[in-house]
């Protein structure tokens, strides 16, 4: 049963992985034996983050590239392949949320939340599927979200990024999977990071998800890592373009 959850050795690519999700996501994958490509866009904070991993003697390479600049991401994705080795799993995590009302909303913060969170994806993901259609074998995981199928006031830009990730995984488990490639998504209901801080000090707001969630608690982050596990290793071979909601329950209750 070991050996169908296994993915040490593999490298893996996870980007916006120096805080956040994306680092709780590296941290599983390193813990897990994996060899683990952070990517951020500042240098500095990569290195530093990429030195508590070696601490641990966790095999860890610092990327700084930005996803929402499509010239910079195929030379990085090149020097990955060429400088650490073939990209086995890629997980598409790098997300913006600015928040506004909509009739106000400033159209230069609609470009950036759609051209970082669903752009992005596709344009890390194509760079890297060319790699792993040649190989004919490959997994991408994109980070989905609960407004990828649920709307709520003043984040109607990242609903609209996050519900275009959720038909731009279906679109590339179709076009991929007779490279065998699996291309699935994690869909995280409300979890504590830096970026819902405001929201779980929010007490209004934390009564009514506790009241909203079956499981009546925020998820803790750790209880990603399964998810993560199952869609980057082999007991996953035979699913493609499926969202795996970690969301307490919220979706399946009206």
């Amino acid at each position: 049963m070991y050996e169908l959850f296994d993915v040490k050795s593999k490298i893996v690519l996870i980007t916006g992985s120096t805080s956040g999700l994306g680092l709780k996501f590296a941290q599983g994958m390193a813990k897990s034996g994996a060899k683990v490509i952070i990517n951020g866009r500042s240098g500095e904070k990569l290195e530093k983050t990429a030195q508590e991993f070696k601490k641990n003697s966790q095999e860890v390479y610092p990327y700084a590239f930005d996803v929402g600049k499509p010239e910079t991401v195929q030379p990085a994705i090149d020097k990955i392949e060429q400088e650490v080795g073939p990209i086995d799993i890629l997980v598409n995590n790098a997300g913006v949320n600015l928040r506004g009302p909509l009739e106000d909303y400033d159209n230069k913060d609609w470009d950036t939340v759609i051209g970082i969170n669903l752009s992005g994806a596709y344009h890390v993901g194509k760079a890297v599927a060319k790699y792993m259609i040649g190989r004919k074998r490959g997994k991408i995981i994109n980070i989905c979200s609960m407004q990828s199928e649920l709307g709520r006031p003043e984040i109607t830009a990242y609903a609209a990024s996050k519900g275009g990730v959720k038909m731009l995984t279906k679109g590339m488990a179709v076009e991929w999977a007779k490279h065998n490639i699996q291309v699935n998504g994690i869909g995280p209901g409300y979890f504590k990071t830096e970026l819902t801080k405001p929201l779980y000090e929010n007490e209004e707001f934390d009564r009514w998800l506790c009241s909203r969630t079956p499981a009546a608690r925020w998820g803790n982050t750790e209880e990603l890592i399964g998810a993560l596990l199952f869609l980057s290793s082999n007991a996953s071979s035979y699913v493609n373009g499926h969202i795996l909601y970690v969301d307490g329950g919220m979706l399946a209750s009206v």
